[in-house]
């Protein structure tokens, strides 16, 4: 439950202050973390962490 208020409180810091160029930025972000953390113990896990 607390996850999910600190999402909420992102979107409303968001919309309030009109800072939408910051949704491609977290999504970004976000969609790494679910890369890196799907490949951590697979045989491909050295080939992704090349890339950074």
């Amino acid at each position: 439950m607390a996850k999910l208020s600190v999402l909420r409180e992102m979107w409303e810091f968001i919309r309030l202050h009109k800072k939408y160029w910051l949704i491609p930025v977290i999504v970004v972000l976000l969609l790494v973390g679910v890369l890196l953390f799907l490949t951590e113990g697979s045989a491909i896990a050295p080939f992704i962490y090349t890339l950074f």
